[in-house]
């Protein structure tokens, strides 16, 4: 089942950009006046709210970090632009999941050399990702219980201990870049927490992607030129792609006057503001599912764990209208998956609003004249969506169905506290994949980390508990899709949790900029980057 990962460093990276240095003054060289970008070559700047603590590709683990990371370096698998349903071949050719799930054998694409011009072998592969391992940073617990090793010169076979269908979809991660490594051990690098080339690696890289790092200052901005000996698919346009620091309402300036080509922090209202005649808007779908759970424990709250309460709740929800509130490009998640990955239900399975059933169902509960507490981060903000804003909506609608509750708001450092240790009786969250595979959301199921957290133990839900365990145990890739549906319409149908909304993503490009696609896993390729 997924790590708290995804929600320890995406809250993480919201309080650091809420407390960021003011943004930085525009930079020059590559901007052009209007929004303009160069016809090939020359300089593109992007500006983001920086979560970066690292461009080493064994310790990053932050959106930046991924970003900048899948600019300089190369990965066994990847996707293909941004349909994340099937891994395609990266730095290996193809790839072959033994029928148990098991093995993964990766026969190596041939001929692909490193920045310095060295071959990319075996030995690379192996050394990089058992680094990965062995220096236990935040990304190692995606390769936990999986052993790497060399079958001949140009073969890699990664061994699970456990059945693990994912982990196709886990490997175009980043964070599981493979290096040169006679280069990193060079400069300090070894297999083992006693690993010292992270100085090196935020000095230079190391990778065989289409660029290398010029220069990096974690706290203002990042510098990549184009790689000469790069002979992989990629087609980079530009010679340099400068990364910026950059608060939101800096980045409206700059993107509108020209003195940056892409941003990539805006939210719904600021880009509702801008200028369309300058620039080019891209809004759709995160991968972020918002969602409410209500807790099963009795001693925490005998109203959210009586079940006639838990679907009142469900119906009297106008998630019609929390889209409203999210912006253009939001959606409702028909389940806890969110519509871009395998496994999504689809839209007609979604819940819906039906406020005189909701009134019925309060009813019978028998707790109705009773109030419940509605805990949320207050000063937490995702893609432009307030929790704030999104809880006071979410009080109103329930109310207009005669269900009462009490907001009780808390900054994010303390409610989470409370959220982790199942103490809420109603809570406001939001769920993120580590990686693109619907394994990531059997966090939901009963006694999973997410289920745990509402109190929700396997003996209550026993029908649910089965079917995630069955959709978990399953590796054939036919019925994996299905059966997490399945899993889904359970919990929709019986489980605490009620998928709200995936806020949007917006990308703000010049008008003569192309290819700034949004993706979950690392934001946008900045290779794939291109002009009219």
């Amino acid at each position: 089942m997924s790590r708290p990962m995804s929600l320890r460093r995406r809250a993480r990276w919201l309080v650091l950009a809420a407390v960021a240095a003011t943004a930085l003054a525009a930079c020059g060289g590559g901007g052009g006046g209007g929004g303009s970008a160069p016809k090939g070559g020359g300089t593109l700047v992007i500006d983001s709210s920086f979560d970066l603590k690292t461009t080493d590709p064994g310790r990053e683990y932050e959106l930046t970090g991924q970003m900048l990371t899948k600019g300089m370096y190369e990965t066994l698998l990847t996707f293909a632009g941004n349909d994340l349903t099937k891994p395609v071949g990266g730095l290996a050719s193809s790839y072959q999941l033994s029928p148990d799930a098991t093995t993964l054998t990766l026969p190596l694409a041939q001929g692909r050399v490193f920045s310095d011009g060295s071959p990319v072998t075996a030995d690379d592969v192996v050394f990089s990702l058992n680094r990965l391992i062995g220096m236990k940073g935040n990304p190692s617990f995606l390769l936990d219980g999986v052993t790497v090793a060399k079958k001949d010169a140009s073969t890699v076979v990664l061994t699970s201990a456990k059945p693990n269908p994912a982990l196709p979809f886990i490997l175009p991660n980043p964070a599981l870049s493979i290096v040169n490594s006679k280069v990193v051990t060079a400069n300090g690098g070894t297999t083992d927490d006693k690993d010292a080339a992270e100085k090196f690696l935020n000095g230079a890289s190391a990778g065989s992607g289409p660029y290398v790092l010029k220069t990096l200052d974690v706290a203002s901005q990042a510098v990549l030129t184009k790689n000469p000996a790069y002979n992989g698919p990629a087609k980079p346009t530009y010679e340099t792609i400068v990364v910026r620091n950059v608060k939101a309402p800096t980045q409206v300036l700059n993107v509108q006057k020209g003195d940056s080509q892409v941003a990539l922090d805006l939210s719904g209202d600021q880009v509702a503001g801008l200028d369309q005649g300058k620039v080019t808007v891209t809004s759709g779908a995160s991968a972020y599912t918002i969602f409410l759970f209500l807790n099963q424990g009795a001693a925490v709250s005998p109203v959210t764990s009586n079940a006639k309460y838990v679907s009142a709740v469900k119906k009297a929800i106008d998630y019609a209208g929390l889209l409203g509130v999210a912006g253009k490009g939001s959606v409702q998640p028909a389940g806890v998956i969110p519509s871009m990955l395998a496994g999504t239900l689809p839209p007609e399975k979604a819940l819906k609003q039906d406020v005189e059933g909701a009134k019925a169902d309060l009813a019978a509960s028998g707790v109705g004249g009773q109030k419940a507490k509605l805990a949320y981060p207050s000063d937490l903000t995702l893609n432009g969506l307030s929790f704030q804003t999104l809880a006071e909506k979410l009080q109103s609608q329930l109310a207009a169905a005669g269900i009462a509750v009490d907001l009780a708001p808390a900054p994010v450092a303390t409610e989470l506290d409370n959220y982790r240790n199942g103490k809420e009786q109603i809570g406001l969250w939001y769920w993120g994949p580590d990686f693109p595979d619907p394994s990531n959301y059997l966090a939901f199921a009963p006694d999973g980390l997410i289920g745990k957290r509402a109190n929700w133990p396997a003996s209550a839900a026993p029908a649910i508990d089965k079917a995630a365990t069955t959709a978990a145990t399953t590796t054939d890739p036919a019925q994996r899709d299905a059966l997490y549906q399945q899993f889904q319409e359970a919990l929709n149908a019986g489980g605490p949790f009620i998928p709200l909304v995936q806020p949007p993503t917006n990308i703000v490009t010049a008008k003569t900029v192309t290819g700034a696609a949004y993706n979950p896993i690392w934001t946008v390729d900045v290779s794939g980057i291109g002009t009219k």
